[in-house]
C-alpha cells in the first residue's frame, strides 16, 4: 500500500529572515512617522512663524530689531534650561506620555502670545514656549532610535526632519493669509496667526498619548515573529564604545564636541528660518508674496535631505557629509550676499538651506551610535540643549547687526563664518567616534 507523507511534510514553511525585519521597519514606519512629521511641522511653526507676524506685530508693539531678535531667540534659552530634566523625566515615566504632555502645554502656550502687549510679555511668553517645547526633538530621537536600528536612522530621522522644511512650505503661505484676518473680533491679523497655529499641537498631543507606544514588546501592530526580529536587530546592533550612565554621557568628549557642532548649523537654520520674511519684506514684496517665496529654499530641502540621507545610509560616512554640509551651507549664505540678483540671492540662501537641514539628519545618527539607556535620555538632551542655544544667538546676532549696519549681510556673514567653524569641528570626529 502506497503512503503519501504527510502534508506538513510536502509544504514546510520556509522563513525569510530578512523580509520579516524589513516588514517590521515598514510597518514601524507608517505607525510612528506621519504623526511624529505632523508634530514637528507644527513644532517649527510655532517657533519660526513669528517671524511673519513680525510684518506688523513689531509696528503694533513698537518692537526694534534688536528687541524682536532678543524675543524670538530667548525661546532657545527657556528650551536649553529645561531640556536635560524634561528629557530625564522621558526616561523615567516613557516617551509617550512625556510627548504628549510637551505638545499639549506648547500648544497651549504658542496660543497665548496673542496676548503679548510690549517687549516684556513678548519676551516672557517666548521664554515659556522654550520651557514647554523642552525634550521634544532629543525625546523623538531617543524614541526613534528605540524603534529603528542604525541602518535605517538616517533615512528614518530625515523622513522625521521633513517636518523642519515642510513648516515652512505649509507655514509660509498659512501665515501670511491668517495675517490678512486683521480685525475680526476685534484681534489683529498676528494674534488670529498665534492661535490658530498654536492650538492644533495640544491636539496633537491627546492623540499621541492615545496612539504611540513606548517600546518594541509593546507593538501590538506587529506579528510576533517581526516583534521578535525587530528586538533581534536593536541588541544585534554594534556600538562604539557604548555610555549608559548619564553623568559618563555628558563628560563625554564626544558629546561635547557634537553639542558645538551642532551649535553652529542651529544657529544657521533659525538665523535664516526667522528673519527670511523680514529680508523678502525688505526687497519690496508684499505679505502674500513673502509667504510663498518663503518656501523655495524649504522645498529645495525636501528633496535634497532625503537624497543626501540615502546617500549616506549607503555609504556609511556619516562625519564626512556632515562636514561637507556644514560647508556648503557656509557658501550658500555667502554667495547669496554677493549678487544684487534676487533669483542668485534665493538660490544661494536655498543652498544654505538644503545643507543645512541635511546636516541636522545625518548628525543626529552619531550620537546614537555610542548613547543607550539613560545616557541617550541625558546625552541626547545636552547635546540639543547646548546646541539649540544657537537658535537664541542666530536670531539675536543678526537683529543686533542689522540695527548696527543697516545690513541684513554682516549677520550673514557671520552664520557663514560660524558654519565653517562647525564644519572644522566635525572633522576632528574622525579621532573620536570610531565606527561611523
Amino acid at each position: 500500500m502506497h503512503l503519501n507523507p504527510p502534508m506538513a511534510a510536502q509544504t514546510l514553511p520556509t522563513y525569510d529572515k530578512e523580509a520579516v525585519r524589513r516588514s517590521a521597519i515598514r510597518k514601524n514606519a507608517w505607525r510612528l512617522l506621519p504623526l511624529l512629521i505632523l508634530a514637528f511641522i507644527f513644532n517649527y511653526i510655532d517657533r519660526t512663524s513669528v517671524g511673519f507676524a513680525a510684518i506688523t506685530m513689531n509696528k503694533d508693539l513698537g518692537l526694534t530689531a534688536t528687541e524682536f531678535g532678543w524675543g524670538a531667540g530667548v525661546l532657545f534659552a527657556g528650551y536649553c534650561f529645561f531640556e536635560i530634566p524634561s528629557n530625564m523625566a522621558l526616561y523615567r515615566y516613557g516617551a509617550r506620555r512625556w510627548l504628549a504632555r510637551i505638545m499639549i502645554s506648547w500648544g497651549i502656550a504658542a496660543a497665548a502670545t496673542a496676548l503679548v502687549q510690549g517687549p516684556t510679555s513678548f519676551y516672557i511668553l517666548r521664554f515659556l514656549l522654550g520651557v514647554a517645547e523642552a525634550g521634544f526633538f532629543p525625546g523623538v530621537t531617543y524614541l526613534l532610535a528605540c524603534w529603528f536600528p542604525a541602518a535605517y536612522r538616517t533615512r528614518v530621522l530625515a523622513l522625521f526632519m521633513l517636518g523642519v522644511p515642510l513648516s515652512s512650505v505649509i507655514g509660509g503661505p498659512m501665515s501670511a493669509y491668517l495675517l490678512q484676518m486683521n480685525g475680526i473680533l476685534n484681534l489683529t491679523g498676528w494674534q488670529w496667526m498665534f492661535l490658530i497655529q498654536g492650538l492644533p499641537a495640544a491636539l496633537i498631543g491627546i492623540v499621541v498619548l492615545i496612539y504611540l507606544r513606548d517600546t518594541p514588546q509593546q507593538a501590538h501592530w506587529l506579528s510576533d515573529d517581526e516583534r521578535r526580529e525587530l528586538i533581534a536587530m536593536l541588541e544585534e546592533e554594534p556600538r562604539d564604545k557604548p555610555r549608559k550612565a548619564v553623568w559618563a554621557a555628558l563628560t563625554d568628549g564626544r558629546v561635547l564636541l557634537l553639542a558645538a557642532i551642532q551649535f553652529g548649523f542651529v544657529l544657521g537654520s533659525y538665523g535664516i528660518g526667522i528673519w527670511l520674511p523680514l529680508i523678502l519684506k525688505g526687497r519690496g514684496f508684499s505679505t502674500v508674496e513673502v509667504g510663498f517665496l518663503s518656501t523655495i529654499p524649504y522645498i529645495g530641502a525636501i528633496f535634497g535631505m532625503l537624497l543626501w540621507a540615502r546617500v549616506v545610509d549607503r555609504s556609511g560616512r556619516k562625519i564626512g557629509n556632515l562636514l561637507l554640509a556644514c560647508l556648503l551651507g557656509a557658501i550658500g549664505l555667502f554667495a547669496s550676499t554677493q549678487t544684487s540678483s534676487f533669483a542668485l540671492e534665493m538660490t544661494g540662501i536655498s543652498i544654505a538651506v538644503i545643507a543645512i537641514s541635511s546636516a541636522r539628519a545625518i548628525f543626529w545618527t552619531i550620537p546614537t551610535g555610542f548613547l543607550t539607556g539613560a545616557a541617550a535620555a541625558g546625552g541626547l538632551a545636552f547635546i540639543n540643549s547646548i546646541g539649540t542655544m544657537g537658535g537664541f544667538a542666530g536670531p539675536y546676532m543678526v537683529g543686533v547687526l542689522k540695527e548696527a549696519t543697516g545690513s541684513f549681510n554682516y549677520g550673514i556673514w557671520a552664520m557663514a563664518g560660524i558654519l565653517v567653524l562647525s564644519a572644522t569641528l566635525s572633522s576632528t570626529l574622525w579621532l573620536l567616534v570610531k565606527k561611523e
